[in-house]
């Protein structure tokens, strides 16, 4: 039997710590939205000097576009984007205290190596099952560029959010862990 490790967020050092690549987890409290467009919005505000319209300080973002909801639904469809999309703007996000980032695919180098010197952890969701992960999401509202539509930063309160630790804080790699391990050798 699986053990799947509970965590509540916002995340401390502590917690990030104690999950390792490879780690089923479910996720409760609250996480953010963010995808690229908000990504550079934010990014523009941080070189302006300009304060954030979130604290992403010990938080999540979830690198997802929500579908609007249907009715009696809290949101609609809401799986991963890929990941790599947000890597030119992900160790910036980092050095505002960001814990935690949710995607799918590999990153790049300069996100790894920003994750071990941040102390941050990057979980994998699963594509593909964006309605059976929306009925995680207990709460949704748009908090920032609700211009952006389905970009638009949301904050959502997730309950047993499935998802598995990609890139732990230490630099581990499910992602090469995983081609190495069943890597056929001639």
């Amino acid at each position: 039997m699986t053990n799947i490790k509970k965590i509540t967020t916002p995340l401390t050092d502590e917690v990030v710590k104690g999950l390792k690549a490879g780690d089923q987890v479910s996720i409760s409290g609250v996480i953010y939205t963010a995808r690229d467009a908000a990504h550079k919005l934010l990014t523009e505000a941080i070189q302006a000097g300009e304060e954030l319209p979130v604290d992403f300080n010990n938080q999540i973002i979830y690198y997802a576009g929500p579908t609007p909801a249907k009715p009696g639904k809290v949101i609609g469809s809401c799986g991963p984007t890929t990941s790599g999309r947000m890597d030119a703007y992900s160790p910036l996000m980092m050095e505002q205290g960001l814990k935690g980032m949710i995607g799918k695919g590999p990153r790049s180098k300069e996100v790894v190596e920003a994750m071990i010197a941040n102390h941050v952890v990057y979980f994998a969701a699963i594509g593909g099952a964006a309605a059976l992960i929306a009925d995680s999401v207990k709460e949704a509202e748009v908090v920032a560029f609700d211009e952006l539509g389905p970009e638009a930063i949301r904050r959502l309160v997730v309950e047993d959010y499935p998802c598995i630790v990609a890139i732990d804080s230490e630099g581990h790699n499910l992602y090469e862990l995983g081609v190495q391990q069943y890597k056929i050798v001639d």
